[in-house]
C-alpha cells in the first residue's frame, strides 16, 4: 500500500473508494460543459443589473472547474484538494439554493430533481472529500 500526499493509492477498498471518487469529480465536471452551452442559449440576457446569463453560466462554469480539479487533485493525492473541494461544495450548495428559490412554478419540480440528484450529491462528495483532507487527519 502507497501512501502519497495522505492519501491511500493501494489495492485496497479505501484505494479503490478514492479512484472512484477521484473520476466522478472529474466526469461530471467534464458533463458539466455541454450543459453551459444550452444554458447559454435558453436563458434570458437581461442587460442592466440583472444579467441571467452572465450569472448562471458563470457559476456552473466555476463548479465545473472546481469539480475537475478536485478530482484531479484528488488522483495525485494533492493536500491542496481540501481547498478546492469546500469551495466546490459551496457553490454547488449555493446554486441549488437559487435554483430552487428562483424556479418558476413550472419549473420547481426540476429545480427540486437537480438539486437533490446531483448538485447536493455532488456537494456532499466534496464535503467529504475536503474534511479528509484537512490537515493533520492522517489520510
Amino acid at each position: 500500500m502507497e501512501l502519497r500526499g495522505g492519501v491511500d493509492h493501494g489495492p485496497g477498498e479505501a484505494g479503490r473508494r478514492q479512484r472512484w471518487a477521484s473520476a466522478a469529480l472529474v466526469v461530471a465536471g467534464l458533463a458539466l460543459l455541454p450543459w453551459l452551452l444550452v444554458l447559454a442559449g435558453c436563458l434570458p440576457g437581461g442587460s442592466g443589473p440583472v444579467r441571467w446569463t452572465t450569472a448562471w453560466v458563470g457559476l456552473d462554469a466555476l463548479e465545473s472547474l472546481g469539480l475537475v480539479v478536485t478530482g484531479l487533485l484528488l488522483a495525485r493525492g494533492d493536500a491542496r484538494r481540501c481547498v478546492t473541494a469546500a469551495a466546490t461544495a459551496t457553490l454547488l450548495v449555493a446554486d441549488a439554493w437559487f435554483d430552487t428559490t428562483t424556479a418558476s412554478t413550472g419549473e420547481a419540480g426540476a429545480a427540486l430533481t437537480m438539486a437533490f440528484c446531483a448538485e447536493l450529491p455532488l456537494a456532499a462528495v466534496c464535503a467529504l472529500v475536503a474534511c479528509r483532507a484537512l490537515p493533520g487527519r492522517g489520510r
